[in-house]
């Protein structure tokens, strides 16, 4: 029997409670990606309401997960699925670091193994 995979948080900011999360597995990120993310969380939830988290899915791909309450009047479905395109764009490349990071730094993947070109000996 396989175990069921459960998402992994990277950081996450809630309107309702006005927090910001943080996992600490991921300390060792470099402090202004830290700040980025908080940042990039806050200003979401601020804009559109809800619960912003970016989690590691089964597939090791970092993606950004919105929740709202049930009848909540304030969150802004239309506002938050556009917020998420543009995130989607903007922050492409952070994104395709933190995959990156997750796969070396937390689940002990080797540098090739993770997608990053490594150099054969000699070249």
């Amino acid at each position: 029997m396989s175990k069921k995979f459960e998402p992994v948080t990277l950081c996450g900011s809630s309107w309702y409670q006005q927090k910001y999360y943080f996992n600490p597995a991921f300390d060792k990120l470099p402090e202004s990606v830290k700040q980025e993310l908080q940042i990039m969380c806050v200003t979401y939830t601020e804009d559109v309401g809800g619960v912003l988290t970016v989690e590691f899915g089964e597939d090791k791909e970092p993606r950004f997960v919105v929740r709202s309450m049930e009848g909540d009047q304030r969150f802004d479905e239309i506002g938050s699925e556009l917020k998420i395109k543009a995130l989607q764009q903007e922050k492409a490349d952070l994104m395709e670091k933190l995959e990156l990071f997750y796969r070396i730094m937390i689940l002990g993947e080797a540098p090739g193994e993770a997608g990053l070109e490594v150099p054969k000996d000699g070249e």
